[in-house]
């Protein structure tokens, strides 16, 4: 892991991260989930790079190992970062010590109610029709050959979802108090949240926000993530403004247009988008029209309200629009997408790693690039050597940061360099020879 404030052009850092060794370990009679000697986490400043993913997913009997790695890039302050670096790996753990003697048994599927006895799958393969099971399947009424009226028709969940949406309701606990506490413990800003949980074999990487995570294997680059935008957020933002208008405050339409409407267009027919569209198609301009859009800008400079680029993440509770009392929050979620990678089912060389950075690294160079960048850095380096992932961190900040000419700060082919700040991780996928 490699971070580097602001590109290293400035002293002010709103980039946090955290990495820890977490144990899941079954609540015991219901207490909460303050970490303690038994059940939770070993924190480290980082892992050791050598180690990869080479783990013992069961060291006790009881629990399941966990690692964790995170980035939180914020804005507005680095107060909401701060704090989500800090306790949303124990929001996880507390979602997952529910679930940790289910997640354990993978040889039969999560019950649909706890407490219940599994279903065998090989015992209980009979399934119904539709009309069999309104009429309580055979036998004649009331008979004792008459099973209790049931449909057969449950939806089979696997453990994996378990995991996932364990990750899904830690991101809004964070969320919940960051907005219970942010006044008593002057919580500033918001931030975007890039995890990443591995956990009996899989990589869960889940991320609410612009950061990116990639997997780079035999040279070949493998998303892990997509980033939420405005743009690439629009028809969510569209139809919330479109069913609740009053969010919009009366100063604001949700539908888009290609520029700004004019009022000397106002009985014209112009191109505009809806939330039900994909396409573009003409309107006739009324005076609703005349107000600013939900969605304005492109790339990097669209904003949501004119505030606000980014549109999932923690935090921003008290933001609003410049000089009103309109909240942009309602337009924001804390919903992560989670994408998931089973380690076992590939073979993995050496120089196969996982990639989490945030967008000071994206913004300038291409997923391409930085694979080309690793798949010809790794190599070079001695294969007995610890540190050579985060010398290989080290080259990619640097190859965003640029060298300082002329003409500011520049890259290769004499392309602007970031200046934003860059945090990036180089995670390899097995330790040593053997697979992850």
């Amino acid at each position: 892991f490699l971070r580097v404030i602001n590109a290293g052009k400035s002293t002010h850092n709103e980039d946090q991260a955290s990495c820890e060794v977490l144990f899941v370990k079954k609540k015991a009679g219901g207490s909460n989930s303050t970490p303690n000697k038994n059940s939770s986490t070993k924190r480290r400043s980082s892992l050791p790079n050598g180690e990869g993913l080479q783990l013992k997913d069961n060291s006790e009997t009881d629990g399941i190992n966990l690692y964790y790695w995170s980035l939180f890039d914020g804005h507005a302050g680095s107060g909401a970062a701060v704090v989500a670096s800090k306790l949303l790996q124990h929001h996880i753990l507390e979602q997952l010590q529910e679930i940790v003697d289910i997640l354990r048994n993978t040889a039969v599927l999560p019950p649909t109610c706890l407490g219940e006895e599994p279903d065998n799958p090989s015992t209980n393969s009979r399934t119904l029709t539709r009309a069999a099971s309104l009429r309580g399947g055979v036998g004649a009424p009331g008979s004792p050959s008459t099973p209790p009226t049931r449909f057969f028709t449950e939806k089979k969940i696997p453990h994996e979802c378990l995991v996932i949406g364990a990750i899904e309701s830690a991101f809004k606990e964070m969320d919940l108090q960051i907005e219970r506490e942010r006044t008593v413990y002057n919580i500033s800003g918001g931030c975007t949240a890039l995890v990443v949980v591995y956990l009996l074999g899989k990589l869960y990487v889940a991320n609410a926000g612009d950061s990116r995570a990639i997997i780079i294997r035999n040279g070949e680059v493998i998303p892990m993530s997509s980033e939420f935008t405005p743009e690439t957020e629009r028809q969510r933002l569209q139809y919330l403004a479109y069913m609740q208008p009053h969010l919009l405050g009366n100063e604001f339409t949700h539908l888009e247009f290609p520029r700004r409407v004019q009022r000397k267009e106002v009985g014209k027919r112009m191109l505009y988008r809806d939330f039900n569209m994909t396409g573009w198609a003409y309107k006739t301009i009324e005076e609703d029209d005349l107000k600013f859009p939900l969605i304005y800008g492109e790339g990097k400079k669209a904003r949501v309200m004119a505030t606000i680029g980014v549109t999932r993440g923690l935090g921003d509770h008290d933001l609003k629009v410049h000089d009103s009392n309109i909240y942009i929050k309602p337009f924001l979620s804390s919903s992560p997408e989670v994408r998931v990678y089973d380690l076992l089912q590939y073979e993995h060389g050496p120089d196969d790693v996982l990639i989490l950075a945030t967008d000071g690294l994206w913004d300038v160079l291409l997923n391409e690039e930085v694979a080309e960048a690793v798949t010809n850095f790794l190599p070079n380096c001695d294969p007995d050597d610890p540190h050579r992932y985060t010398l290989a961190a080290q080259d990619l900040v640097m190859r965003a940061r640029g060298v300082l000419k002329d003409r500011g700060w520049r890259i290769s082919n004499d392309r602007l360099g970031s200046g934003d700040d860059i945090s990036v991780y180089v995670i390899p996928l097995i330790h040593g020879n053997k697979q992850s």
